[in-house]
């Protein structure tokens, strides 16, 4: 078998066998393989396709590249969550410990954030004390006992999705459906749950931005779910403004705390509450998601759900009382009101620039070796709808630089101010079953 009659074959449109992709994956991981032709098979899918056999071979291969997470020693169904990404995404903390409430384990392996904020690992960092990294004993322990426990995703998890994602980035590659469907759900198989719900986001501030591009990735990874064994779902959700209020990494664990506290943002509230339910329909703790949901409605008001995170917080060796008191998160030394020079409705937000703006201050990483602030962040005061005064503040930024005369620009052209007030926003867009 050779690699460049399986670029010519998929350059041609035809599809290739498991042992052709199995051949290429597995060969590009060790090294046979040399860029330039890597590059060529990822153009030729780009332009030519794959069907759902194919992705599913890919994923399949991408799994075992690398090492795979054994959870067998864990009861129950273990269920795990995977966002595509957004602004002031801070759903997982949510929904860990209400899922976690049902009995439901929920056994997760979360990465750091590249590029406007830190990913789920940041933000829990942010609490003093908590641990990200724990042993596979721990670890199981913890689920067993507790039902939830997060940890950083292992070195050796995926490593032909590392290489393969390094190479799209450098070609023009990234925005292929075959390929965004394999990475991600290469990372959650070989994460080792046995059920999954996906967050699809889409809008300005997501990778996905029309509802098109949304449902077909959504239908995508849900097919690679139920040829691989994993029952999986997608709920397409909208990111044309940042969720909730706040963006950064402190500051998204308070609203977290507010959410669980029942004191939370409708937009956020909304979208962890869907989540959550699909994910204790999936693992067996209910048959119907408004039996759910009534649930979670139910421990967020008297006071189950903030315990619980104040548990979880516990149980990873964190300052647990930051849950009760908010104010020992870190705090930024500078807040500057960004103020509107219009009067009107908030009509049109760009999510992304919020995002860049925040990341400018502190709160993410432009390249890996960057060192996160985590008090850094934004707080949106107006929302899509929201009427405008002259002078009214838009947002507050939060940080410990001086420099802010850039970021605050961006994030003034992130809002759009019309005379006329929009249509009421949907958070939730479909499901994909």
């Amino acid at each position: 078998m050779r690699i460049v009659d399986i670029i010519n074959k998929k350059k041609l449109g035809e599809r290739l066998t498991k042992e052709e992709i199995e051949f290429f994956i597995f060969g590009y991981t060790k090294g046979e393989i040399p860029d330039y032709q890597a590059s060529a098979l990822l153009m030729a899918i780009y332009f030519k396709g794959m069907d759902t056999e194919e992705i599913a071979d890919l994923t399949n291969a991408m799994v075992y590249s690398g090492d795979t997470v054994d959870l067998s020693a864990i009861e129950g169904i273990k269920v795990d969550k995977h966002s595509t990404g957004g602004v002031g995404d801070k759903i997982s903390l949510i929904v860990i410990p209400l899922v976690a409430s049902v009995g439901v384990p929920v056994a997760k392996m979360s990465g750091r954030g590249l590029g406007h904020t830190g990913g789920t690992i940041d933000k829990l960092e942010s609490i003093e004390g908590f641990k990200v990294e724990l042993s596979s004993e721990d670890f199981i322990k913890n689920v067993n006992t507790y039902k939830m426990a997060i940890v950083g995703q292992s070195g050796n998890l995926t490593p032909a999705d590392k290489k393969l994602y390094a190479l799209r980035d450098v070609t023009s590659t990234v925005d292929s459906i075959p390929l965004i469907a394999s990475s991600i759900m290469s990372k959650k198989i070989a994460a080792g749950s046995d059920a999954i719900v996906l967050d699809v986001k889409v809008g300005s501030g997501a990778f996905m931005k029309s509802l098109e591009e949304a449902r077909e990735l959504a239908k995508t990874m849900v097919g690679i779910g139920k040829t691989l064994g994993r029952r999986t779902v997608a709920v397409i959700t909208n990111m044309d403004q940042p969720l909730g209020h706040e963006v950064g990494n402190a500051n998204e664990i308070r609203e977290a705390i507010e959410v669980l506290s029942g004191h939370g943002a409708e937009d956020e509230t909304e979208v962890a509450l869907t989540i959550a339910s699909y994910m204790a329909v999936l693992g067996g703790a209910f048959t119907d998601i408004a039996s759910a949901r009534k649930h979670f409605e139910t421990i967020i008001a008297s006071g189950e759900a903030i315990a619980l995170l104040k548990k979880f917080v516990e149980i990873q060796g964190g300052n647990s009382e930051v849950v009760s008191k908010p104010e020992l998160l870190p705090q930024a030394n500078f807040h500057i009101e960004v103020k509107s020079d219009l009067e009107g409705y908030v009509a049109g937000f760009d999510a992304e620039k919020v995002g860049l703006s925040a990341m400018m201050l502190g709160a993410g990483r432009s390249s890996k070796e960057d060192v996160i602030d985590f008090a850094a962040g934004i707080t949106l005061k107006k929302k899509m709808g929201d009427h405008v005064n002259l002078g009214d503040v838009l947002c507050v930024l939060h940080t410990n630089s001086e420099k802010t005369i850039e970021a605050e620009r961006i994030v003034r052209s992130a809002f759009v101010i019309s005379s006329h007030k929009p249509e009421p926003v949907k958070y939730i867009y479909e499901i994909v079953e």
